[in-house]
Parts: structure tokens; sequence; C-alpha cells
């Protein structure tokens, strides 16, 4: 089979490199261009030396011209700019994007959570939000491709089965810790303020950009509002994230009927584990794989229960995810890449 022309545009990023090193074992990429602004000229191995001995393109500058020699093109940008780039797809291409430009519907609740008009509004219903374990069957119908934000994915695998299936109470909590990579290579300008490296600190209280995909996806799956406080923490670590959720068991229900449900769903999964039942997990469990773990535990409370959700973000809550979608819409093995 003729390998598949590839165009990475923020290629030098915790995420954009991240995504060089997976595609560069998958058997049918060609990575044609690598692209970025302030490293011009240079080798993609600057930024990861594991790359030193790779025969890969030098950084470049974007320029719509390439898209004529490409089958996809993968963006990991500041958001605003894939929009851009969408505007000038041709109909050969298709763009998987690991911004935020087209997670959200309304293009009214992306500027009020990331404050910037929306630049490809008539573009947002070719685009699909895609967890690839929520949406595989419906991917072949798009051409562009929206990969969920980190925190998200540690959220919404273990919870939209359950809501699904009217298995979960509105009222969840869910208290999240990642790794500081998670706030890309500007993270030190950032948090200037703070310890990165031996503190813990909670950030974007109630209004998170995050919150608005979680809110938009719980509700796709739940008629009427649905009540999900999330918060984030940066903890002294480079990568992974572990989500902690709290939720009422509703009458009728029992935290034995939720585990099995989990169980189910995933049964089939190649990357989405659950684990034994009230099984402590960390994210030493998942980091450099691009599985979410899963374990369901007891709370001291009865009518209460606890779910555990861990991921690398840089692979299952970006590149990996990323790559597990493209694998998915030309009908390639699922793990192409990311084993």
């Amino acid at each position: 089979m003729a390998k598949i022309n590839v165009l990475i545009a923020g290629s030098t990023g915790y995420i954009g490199v991240q995504l060089v090193k997976l595609l560069i074992k998958h058997p049918y990429v060609k990575i044609k261009y690598l692209c970025g602004k302030s490293s011009i000229g240079k080798n993609i191995s600057k930024f990861d030396s594991r790359l030193k001995k790779k025969k890969l393109p030098k950084i470049i500058k974007f320029s719509k011209k390439y898209l004529n020699d490409v089958d996809v093109v993968f963006t990991s940008l500041p958001n605003g700019e894939a929009q851009i780039i969408s505007k000038n797809l041709l109909k050969k291409n298709l763009l998987i994007d690991l911004s935020a430009d087209f997670r959200l519907e309304n293009s009214k609740l992306y500027k009020k959570y990331y404050k910037i008009t929306h630049r490809a509004k008539g573009k947002i219903k070719n685009s699909i939000y895609s967890i690839p374990e929520l949406s595989k069957k419906k991917l072949k119908n798009y051409k562009i491709i929206s990969c969920p934000g980190c925190y998200p994915t540690s959220i919404l695998i273990p919870l939209v089965p359950l809501v699904k299936n009217s298995l979960i109470s509105s009222n969840i909590v869910a208290d999240s810790k990642s790794g500081y990579s998670g706030a890309g290579r500007g993270v030190h300008k950032k948090f200037a303020n703070k310890n990165l490296y031996e503190s813990l600190s909670a950030y974007g209280l109630a209004v998170h950009r995050h919150n608005s995909e979680i809110d938009q996806e719980i509700e796709r799956y739940h008629n009427g509002k649905f009540k999900l406080s999330f918060t984030p923490h940066l903890s002294p670590m480079f990568r992974g994230i572990l989500t902690t959720i709290y939720f009422d068991i509703p009458k009728g229900k029992s935290l034995s009927l939720i585990y099995k449900k989990l169980i189910k769903e995933y049964k089939f999964s190649k990357f989405v584990k659950i684990c034994k039942f009230n099984k402590p997990i960390s994210t030493n469990d998942v980091v450099n794989t691009n599985n979410c773990l899963i374990s369901v535990c007891k709370s001291k409370f009865k009518d209460k229960g606890i779910i555990l959700s861990a991921i690398d973000n840089l692979i299952k809550g970006g590149s990996g995810q990323a790559v597990q979608n493209f694998n998915l819409y030309y009908g390639f093995n699922e793990t192409l890449g990311l084993k």
C-alpha cells in the first residue's frame, strides 16, 4: 500500500514532538513536511535528541501550497490557527486538529471561552469531536477531526457510558491532576510564580476552558442540564493525568452495576482498560502509552462512588488520540504507531 503523506503544523511543542515520534513508527505514513514558526530551518531533533538518527524533513514555515502534496494535515497550534488552515483545505485533505478550534459546536461558546472570534464558522458542520472509543463509526463522514482536550478525555471516557444509561446522578465532582507538560512549552513563563517541581497548584477554578467541551459532550447523552464541577491542578511531574470522579449513585442502581457496565462497554477496546474493582491506580501505570486506565472504587458512603481515571496527557490526551483517529478514519488497525 502507498504511504499517506502527512504534514504536521506545530511540530515542535510537547504534543507535536510526541506526534512525530508516533508517526515515524507508523508503517503507512510518510512525514512530508514539519512546520513551525520560531524554529524554521532547524532539525526536529533539537527538541528531542532521540529523533537525531531519524530521516525527517527540516522545519519550514507553513504554506497552503504544501496542501497539494499531502493527504493529512495534523495541527498542534495555538487556538485560532487551525481555523485559518481549514479554509484552504483541498478536497483530498483530512485535517486532524489537536487544538480547541473545532471542539465546540457553538461558535459563540467558543468566543466566550477562548476570547477570540471563530474564523471558520462554516467549517464547524464539517467537523466531528472525536474520542475514538465513542465516535469511531462516524469518522468517515467528516473532513475535520477535532481531538478532545486531555482533561476531558480522562473524564468523558468513564462518564459517557454511565450518563447514557442513567447509571449516574447529575451532581458530579471531577478533580484532575496533570503533569505540567499539559500547559505546553510556555508553562514556565505562564506559571513563573509557581514552583512547578515541588508544589501542587489548582487553577482555572470553575472557568477552565475544558468545562465547555465536557458540558457539551455530557449533555449530548443526557436530556437536560447536567451538573459537573471540574477543578484542574498542575502537579510536580512532567506528564500524566489522574482524575478522581466523585458521584452519587441513583436510587435502584448500584456500584456493582456501574462497574459491570464499564466492563461491558470497553470489553473490546484496544486502549481503555478497566481494573479490578476498588484498585488504586497511578499515572505511572499509563505514562508512555495510549491507554486510559479506569478503576471503580467504593466510597465510605453507600450511596456514593468514586472513579479513578489515568491517562498520559501527551499521548491518549493528545497525539496518541490523533493517531488513533487517523487509523480509524483510514480503516487501519487501531494500534498502528501506538504500540
